[in-house]
């Protein structure tokens, strides 16, 4: 077992709550699913009241509950008046009691494969930090922070957003020495409104910048100046680097070399160009790892250093990772899952990447794009150039909102719609051929993720079915 992370009495203090019995937790979990014996179990009340599983969490192993209300048992107990503000308040002494350089990542793309990037980079240097999945919200910033051991060297934040008034309270929360800002896009914007309102509310990552902190801004980005200035309204003391293409980036990318299958990002940074292999393609790619290269020299790790670390780096999952598909008849395809999400800069980014790819043909499977506001039909409509430069040959939509593009499709490229991500299924498996490469993505509320995961069962039910033939011809 790890260390100790909290004790009852450093719980008891930091949220001013009351325990009933002392214990030790060497982690946090707000999921009895994923709860390990030792952790303190935090009952939020978000879509479920975790207080209707501190049995199950009791039973699970936990150490103690941090409740605001009384539940059956007589295990321990830390109550507050209230969770939230409770864990809040231990994620405050959690930053306290930590010697840790904090980095916090925000935008509209990105963010995550960034800090998945810097979090293999941290490790290999020191004691690191950092949020599992994308724990980027109102509970998962300061679970995250009140998860972070006092020894820790390095740590990197996550800050997401889907409505204005939600980044600079995070910031204030981690106060990052470095935030970083991937790119602005079209996301979100039934909550903000405008592009303009998200590139004002990314802005706000630098909120709670520590003085002469460093403000990261995409080099290449409209918003660059923007973001700039807002960040030195915040943090006046701070230094503005960027990162990007052009010749005036602190990191600049220099190029993207791919074989259809993995790229060699280079990245010139302090004086020096370093070469990134990664199992990743597309040049979105590249920006990601100078973003990184950028953001660990910053926390004093040299770019040579980081390169070697992130040798090998591959995407999240759900994020543009590859994989082979077995077909009834034994062949194969290639599925490149970035179901995760999208917005329309995220769409054209892997429609570029799937046109890197190999495959006798290109097929994309993508579902409607949601939370882009009154331009959806025109966003949606314009990843028929896109889906073209891939030279896709079929397409398969899910979603009312992809009528648009249907519509804007040319003849040539074969088109099913249904009106979910499942809808579309058999026609998928029943096109499908030997050497194809597939692309599925979409908006996580479309369901793309449900039909990568039913391809996935339907291979391995094809592969088990060549096996038990196989098998049946040699009598076994």
């Amino acid at each position: 077992m790890s260390a100790v992370l909290w004790t009852a009495d450093d719980i008891a203090l930091a949220t001013g709550g009351r325990a009933n019995a002392p214990f030790d937790a060497y982690g946090l979990s707000i999921d009895t699913r994923t709860l390990k014996p030792g952790d303190l179990f935090v009952a939020l009340a978000d879509q479920r009241d975790g207080h209707d599983f501190v049995g199950a969490a009791d039973a699970a192993g936990a150490a103690g509950a941090l409740v605001s209300q009384p539940v059956d048992g007589e295990r321990p107990r830390i109550v507050v008046s209230d969770v939230l503000k409770a864990l809040e308040a231990l994620a405050i002494a959690a930053r306290a009691r930590s010697g840790a350089v904090r980095c916090a990542v925000t935008g509209s793309v990105g963010k995550t494969s960034v800090k998945e990037m810097l979090a293999q980079i941290f490790k290999v240097a020191a004691p690191a930090h950092w949020p599992e999945r994308s724990f980027n919200n109102h509970w998962g910033v300061p679970l995250t922070l009140a998860r972070m051991p006092a020894e820790t060297a390095r740590a990197i934040f996550e800050i997401g957003m889907s409505t204005p008034g939600e980044i600079a309270p995070r910031s204030r929360l981690v106060r990052p020495h470095h935030a970083l800002i991937t790119k602005i896009a079209p996301a979100h914007l039934e909550g903000v409104g405008s592009i303009e309102g998200v590139a004002e509310e990314k802005a706000d990552i630098f909120a709670g910048l520590e003085a002469h902190g460093t403000i990261m801004v995409p080099e290449d980005d409209r918003f660059r100046d923007f973001l700039a200035t807002k960040g030195r309204t915040f943090a006046p003391s701070a230094d503005v680097l960027s990162f990007g293409k052009g010749d005036t980036a602190t990191a600049r990318l220099m190029g993207v070399d791919s074989d259809g299958f993995g790229s060699v990002a280079r990245v010139k940074l302090d004086g020096a160009e370093v070469a990134i292999s990664l199992r990743a393609v597309g040049e979105h790619w590249g920006l990601n790892a100078a973003a990184a290269l950028l953001t660990a020299w910053r926390t004093g790790i040299t770019p040579q250093d980081a390169a070697a670390a992130l040798e090998g780096f591959g995407p999240p999952p759900g994020r543009g990772t590859a994989e082979t598909l077995v077909l009834p008849d034994g062949t194969a395809a290639l599925l490149i899952d970035d179901a995760y999400n999208a917005n329309p800069e995220s769409m054209r980014a892997a429609l570029a990447a799937l046109a890197e790819r190999p495959g006798a043909r290109k097929l994309a499977a993508l579902g409607e794009m949601l939370e882009i506001g009154a331009g959806s039909d025109a966003a949606h409509a314009e990843l028929a150039e896109p889906i073209e430069r891939a030279k896709v040959s079929e397409v398969f939509l899910a979603g009312a909102a992809m009528t648009a593009l249907k519509v804007a499709l040319p003849d040539a490229i074969g088109v099913r719609q249904g009106g979910t991500a499942l809808d579309v299924a058999a026609h998928l498996k029943n096109t499908l051929r030997d050497g194809d490469t597939l692309l599925i993505k979409g908006s996580n509320a479309s369901g793309m993720g449900k039909l990568v995961e039913e391809l996935r069962h339907w291979s391995r039910e094809n592969q088990r079915a060549m096996d038990a033939a196989q098998n049946g011809s040699r009598g076994v």
